[in-house]
């Protein structure tokens, strides 16, 4: 492809993305989620926040992994002050457990719900606070308007949702600026080391808007998410490289 061609499809996917109310990063962010070489995958390789992102949980255990993936996101997001709001109908998320990712329990606010149409009324009006760093939502079905309902409140606030889906009986089209689903992996234990090894994840980023999708392998260690295998001396110095400019 001439050099041409490629700057009107990367002017036309601006547009798109405007016209359609997401504000892209800026190209050169250097801030990013610490998701290492996902984040390549989204516009201007820069994690989107102030979108909402759909996560798809056929089994429990898949629920659970995602919810830990989700808190190694709220560690990054939550940095800045500001609470965080979790929304369900039968949490199953141990509070202290959070603090493995680096989230301290008492910042998040947990809201249990009887009703899944509480449960998108409670995130909708919690998305249009611009105070809280993240929102997520726990249900099974979602429609497209009401996934567009949610995606304008967080263009208002700039807010980051997260919506949790656990056995959702049909997939149809959102308005969710991408869609993941998270399944465990085994974890490796270390050398002559007891107990259990660190959380693994085999991350599918399904659908990304304007992004390419892919699959990635990643573990949270050190801190942080690192791409399973990596050695974790040369990650943190690649890392403060980066953030150094």
């Amino acid at each position: 492809m001439t050099g041409t061609k490629k700057d009107i499809i990367d002017q036309l996917q601006k547009n798109i993305l405007a016209w359609q109310g997401f504000v892209p990063p800026e190209a050169g962010d250097t801030g990013g989620i610490g998701l290492g070489p996902v984040e390549a995958a989204f516009p201007n390789a820069v994690f989107p926040t102030g979108a909402i992102h759909e996560f798809l949980s056929a089994e429990p255990e898949h629920a659970a992994a995602s919810g830990g993936f989700i808190a190694g996101l709220l560690k990054t997001l939550m940095l800045n002050g500001g609470a965080c709001l979790w929304i369900s109908m039968s949490r199953s998320l141990f509070p202290p457990a959070l603090r493995a990712f680096g989230v301290e329990p008492d910042r998040v606010i947990f809201i249990d719900l009887h009703r899944e149409k509480d449960v998108l009324w409670a995130m909708e009006e919690a998305l249009k606070c611009e105070g809280l760093a993240a929102v997520i939502g726990e249900m099974q079905e979602i429609s497209f308007t009401q996934s567009r309902r949610l995606q304008l409140a967080v263009e208002q606030s700039r807010v980051t949702g997260f919506i949790l889906r656990s056995d959702p009986r049909k997939l149809s089209a959102t308005a969710c600026t991408a869609r993941w689903k998270i399944t465990p992996l085994p974890s490796e234990l270390e050398a002559g080391m007891p107990g259990v090894g660190f959380p693994r994840w085999n991350v599918e980023l399904l659908k990304v808007r304007n992004g390419n999708p892919g699959i990635w392998k990643m573990e949270w260690k050190a801190g942080g998410f690192m791409p399973v295998g990596e050695n974790v001396g040369e990650a943190v110095l690649e890392e403060q490289s980066r953030m150094a400019g």
